[in-house]
């Protein structure tokens, strides 16, 4: 079999098992579970894998998969990765009455895509013709949401970090990886095509608690010591340093208030705030930290309230691997066409694909066949063919390119690349910041 027969193969199967596919997508759709709960998600991933007839491990870092897939050797191999969890939005209509989740930043379709990736490999027969091996990772808790509920997880030693792929590093389930893939749904104007993007922000997080003194709010105001007012103090002195951020360094800083007070009759003295800190390098990221401090601090000092700040490790900036993201990209304008590829600077979210791109070559395109918003109401599937199948098609016939031929294309990539840390200077970065 030549590479293109096999690609062809590929892409044939990735068809035949389409309906299989959209059944699936639309399953974990409709049952959408946060970060670090998503048990039902997990068992029906593992479900597929037993399909396929895939050995995996599971319960990795709470609900995170892995399965492997061998060629002819197993000495190189390519993670194609779909995050388990969904995002908080009440007010979309698809969302848990219960939790407020929903994959609104269509997460269920990563899944989906890595299902065709692997049938693609599989049942085209091609899998057995490859220099390399595939390894399907189903990762949890990509999404920073419910922060004191993943402090917990860490203070009784569940987990350390609260991002699922920082989790599987830490574990040691990328030791053996050398290339990682994954494919994102987008909301926009992208329309059937695809945006690739050359990196994005990372960031920090912070939870902060003011506490004050409790008294009649309106009887004897005096005898209190406010500590919501502490609070807002302390989000005016961070207004009041934004003028000092670098537009180059791509700083957001964007709190929320999730205790604010206990009764409107009761001067407020425990209140809660969550924060990130974005920037596009950590440098900056942890300058505007420091500045982000001293005006909680302030805020607090103004009023006479205490303020405890827990940092928290955030997502690295992702910094995207070039020759990947074009041979992705040649595949998606073979598919549906040229200029069907748009190509984006840096973006402004932040992903843990981050932290896996510090370690190995890695890339994150955003797929389109969405419209709306992402982590919006207005986030909906138009497109399901390329949300789902063309997005397939295209990393499946990357990963028969980086991995024919002895492996040779995707050993040049690694054989150029320069990784930012290993593994333990990894974890001891993320260690010492905190």
């Amino acid at each position: 079999m030549d590479k293109e027969l096999a690609k062809q193969k590929a892409m044939e199967a990735i068809d035949a098992s389409s309906e299989r596919l959209l059944s699936f997508a639309d399953d974990i759709w409709k049952n959408p579970e946060l970060g670090y709960k998503e048990y039902r998600t997990a068992e029906k991933v593992a479900e597929f894998f037993d399909e396929l007839g895939l050995e995996y491990e599971s319960g990795i870092a709470r609900t995170g998969l892995r399965a492997d897939m061998s060629g002819k050797s197993d000495d190189f191999k390519i993670a194609i990765m779909g995050e388990l969890d969904a995002v908080i939005c009440r007010e979309h209509p698809a969302a848990d009455p219960d939790t407020g989740a929903v994959h609104a930043c269509g997460h269920h379709g990563q899944l989906a895509i890595m299902f065709g990736t692997a049938i693609g490999l599989l049942q085209g027969g091609v899998m057995g013709e490859l220099d390399g091996g595939v390894s399907l990772m189903a990762v949890p808790a990509e999404e920073y949401v419910e922060l004191d509920y993943r402090q917990h997880l860490r203070e009784v030693g569940e987990i350390e970090f609260f991002g699922g792929k920082q989790e599987f590093i830490r574990l040691g389930i990328l030791d053996d990886i050398d290339m990682a893939a994954m494919a994102h749904l987008f909301a926009g104007d992208i329309g059937r095509g695809i945006m690739i993007s050359d990196g994005s922000n990372g960031f920090l997080g912070k939870i902060i608690r003011y506490l004050g003194k409790e008294a009649h709010a309106g009887a004897s105001p005096h005898e209190g010591v406010n500590a919501l007012n502490a609070a807002m103090l302390g989000l005016m002195g961070i207004h009041a340093q934004r003028e000092t951020f670098k537009d180059e360094d791509n700083i957001r800083i964007h709190p929320i208030i999730t205790k604010g007070g206990d009764l409107v009759n009761v001067v407020p003295s425990d209140v809660v705030l969550e924060n990130y800190v974005r920037g596009r390098t950590m440098e900056a990221i942890l300058d505007a930290s420091n500045k982000v401090n001293r005006a909680l601090q302030g805020g607090a000092h103004a009023i006479g309230a205490e303020v405890e700040i827990t940092e928290i490790p955030g997502y690295l900036p992702r910094e995207l691997n070039k020759e990947m993201n074009d041979l992705y990209a040649e595949h998606i304008e073979a598919l549906v066409g040229k200029g069907s590829v748009r190509r984006q600077g840096t973006l402004g979210g932040s992903s843990d694909m981050g932290d896996v791109s510090h370690l190995v070559p890695s890339i994150h395109p955003f797929i389109g066949g969405v419209e709306g918003g992402n982590h919006a109401r207005t986030f909906d599937i138009t497109d399901p063919d390329m949300a789902y199948i063309v997005s397939s098609k295209a990393m499946v016939c990357m990963v028969i390119d980086l991995l024919w031929d002895g492996a040779s294309r995707g050993r040049g990539i690694v054989d150029n690349f320069t990784p930012v840390f290993d593994k333990e200077g990894y974890l001891k970065m993320w260690r010492e910041v905190l």
